[in-house]
């Protein structure tokens, strides 16, 4: 079976049945409200929101929403999630039960931060590196 390919996140949103149209826009939201700067964008066929980079991706299953941060930010947040499914990089929320957004809020937030020093930790390393090199 060839999987659907969107262009917009509205789109992809669209292909469900209402109740999870609603909780798909309310995990939406409240990336965006933790993250207004971030692009919304399809990447690997399903929702995604980038930042220097992706930053999180979302999908609807038959029986949860898959929520894909960072393998560092579910580390980060082991023991708030220990009552959902979870893998390297994925947090499964189960469908009958409502949206954790406080904690989905919180994950965004500390996966930009981690970002943001990753970049400023590379900038850095690449100064040091370059004020080194010898040159003629």
């Amino acid at each position: 079976m060839q999987r659907r390919r969107f262009n917009t996140i509205d789109q992809y949103v669209e292909t469900f049945p209402k109740n999870i149209r609603d909780i798909l826009q309310d995990l939406r939201k409240t990336i965006r409200k933790a993250a207004p700067q971030a692009e919304e964008t399809i990447s690997y066929l399903i929702p995604t929101f980038r930042l220097n980079g992706n930053l999180v991706h979302f999908a609807a299953f038959k029986n949860h929403i898959g929520f894909f941060p960072t393998s560092s930010a579910i580390r980060a947040f082991r023991k708030d999630l220990s009552r959902y499914e979870l893998s390297k990089g994925t947090i499964r929320f189960p469908l009958d039960k409502p949206l954790p957004l406080s904690l989905v809020s919180r994950i965004v937030n500390n996966t930009i931060l981690h970002k943001k020093s990753s970049v400023i930790n590379h900038d850095l390393l690449n100064k040091s590196l370059s004020s080194k090199l010898y040159s003629p």
